[in-house]
């Protein structure tokens, strides 16, 4: 069997487990106040605890990448490595981590970014990722943008295409969507 002949197996059996009716925000806990007061936290946890809405919540993630071809998913730890893994499997695709410094035990390549008070860095081994393949960055939830487009920027310089940014969760009010342009950012539940 050819490998695009079971990629299409694959993608048929998930189809038909599909439950397109199941409403995935009832899977997400609101918990006031945390991680400090003012601030209304999306709780993931109640969807990757229930089997059916986190492999729809995934299905779903997949499907408007379904039939384009990408190489790899690019995930910041941790909670991008939840959707990343199992969306790479989805859509026969690489899962690429990317890391705090000191993870990797590879050759890597380094972005530098600055917080609203300090700096971070990321890291991704040099041969994970090739000029010209197309990678799809994912994360659990689009707040300010800055780690995607941290992910991204790190990506700008092996001469990928970025065919898009994908997210379980986007909190609307926050506008981390305009600091990700040019790219196509996709959300699967908006708050």
């Amino acid at each position: 069997m050819a490998i695009s002949d079971a990629v299409s197996n694959i993608e048929s059996q998930t189809l038909m487990q599909r439950n397109d009716s199941l409403d995935l925000n009832r899977y997400i806990r609101d918990i006031p106040d945390f991680p400090k007061p003012g601030i209304l936290f999306k709780d993931i946890t109640p969807l990757l605890g229930d089997t059916v809405a986190f492999r729809e919540t995934i299905a779903r993630m997949a499907d408007p990448f379904r039939g384009q071809k990408i190489d790899s998913l690019v995930a910041a730890e941790a909670r991008g490595f939840i959707f990343a893994a199992p969306l790479a499997i989805e859509l026969g695709a690489a899962f690429v981590p990317v890391r705090k410094p000191g993870k990797l035990p590879y050759d890597k390549h380094s972005f530098s970014y600055d917080l609203e008070y300090g700096s971070d860095t990321l890291e991704m081994h040099t041969d994970a990722v090739r000029a010209g393949q197309r990678v799809l960055v994912v994360d659990d939830l689009l707040a300010t943008g800055g780690t995607v487009e941290a992910c991204c920027k790190l990506l700008s310089n092996i001469d990928v295409e970025i065919a898009g940014c994908l997210f379980c969760i986007e909190l609307a009010g926050l506008n981390g969507r305009s600091r990700l342009h040019p790219y196509n950012v996709f959300s699967l539940l908006t708050y």
